[in-house]
């Protein structure tokens, strides 16, 4: 096996689960498939793993996995950096999305044949899309890409260790002291969140919802933060004008340290 044919195929599930349950972030590891929740699969993209394999690897990938208007759009991207992002998030969710095929409708197929888009305008535009009935969310941060799917909305939103700036750091601290001295430990225990993870809180929300930053992350308010690693939030009056839903039923949060990353997601 060539070393372009390493992202071919998946490894082969186990009966009932797929290869890698449990999610992981390895350099070294070229795609990693997990199952964060019984309804999610994902799938995680080694950037670094791409980058030293240099340029003729990437154009063998590029040539298997993409369509010709993928392979178009990446041999617009000149920054040798932007296009392996974008080769790696294309590639978590083509093989995110085959595997969560494989896993609940027992169908089998090719990643070429899995075209990924995105919403061109609007509020949500940017948000990723596929031709499949499933709905994805995706996010790259340091040296990987990582891509959700689930039959419902799902936001993802990756973050590496970083020392956050003053402006982010007052925005995301703000009600601490109240938090800290609150009788309920799922309450005083948000207090400890790193700042990295609560801001791949928020973003995960807003992701969820398809708007991405261009709603102010001050309409997620995080609430609390379990041992299990689940978090609650409320939302702000400006995201309830445009997701009137968050109001009713509050999507699932998750967020963890993983790997010297901080990982966030949000299910319905």
């Amino acid at each position: 096996m060539s070393t372009a044919d390493t992202l071919a195929a998946p490894p082969r599930p186990r009966p009932g689960g797929l290869a890698g349950e449990t999610l992981a972030l390895d350099p070294a590891r070229p795609l990693h498939l997990a199952r964060p929740a019984e309804q999610l699969t994902a799938a995680v993209v080694s950037i670094a793993w791409l980058r030293a394999q240099g340029d003729a690897v990437r154009a063998a990938l590029e040539a298997r996995h993409l369509t010709d208007d993928e392979a178009a759009h990446a041999a617009g991207l000149r920054l040798p950096k932007r296009r392996y992002e974008w080769l790696a998030g294309r590639l978590a969710v083509k093989h995110g999305v085959l595997a969560h095929g494989r896993r609940h409708w027992g169908r089998t197929g090719r990643t070429r044949d899995i075209r990924v888009g995105a919403v061109a305008h609007g509020l949500r535009a940017g948000q990723p899309l596929v031709n499949a009935p499933v709905d994805v969310g995706l996010s790259h941060s340091g040296d990987f890409a990582i891509a959700v799917c689930g039959p419902r909305p799902v936001g993802v939103d990756l973050e590496h260790e970083r020392r956050m700036p003053p402006m982010l750091t007052s925005l995301l601290t703000a009600g601490d002291d109240r938090a800290a001295a609150c009788a309920d430990p799922d309450r005083r225990r948000l207090a400890g969140m790193p700042l990295p993870l609560r801001w791949a809180c928020k973003e995960a929300v807003l992701k969820h919802f398809g708007f991405g930053l261009r709603i102010d992350p001050r309409e997620v308010a995080l609430h609390t933060w379990r041992d299990d690693h689940t978090y609650t939030w409320r939302p702000g009056p400006d995201l309830l004008r445009h997701a009137p839903s968050a109001g009713d039923v509050r999507p699932h949060g998750w967020a963890r340290r993983i790997d010297g990353y901080f990982l966030a997601l949000v299910w319905t």
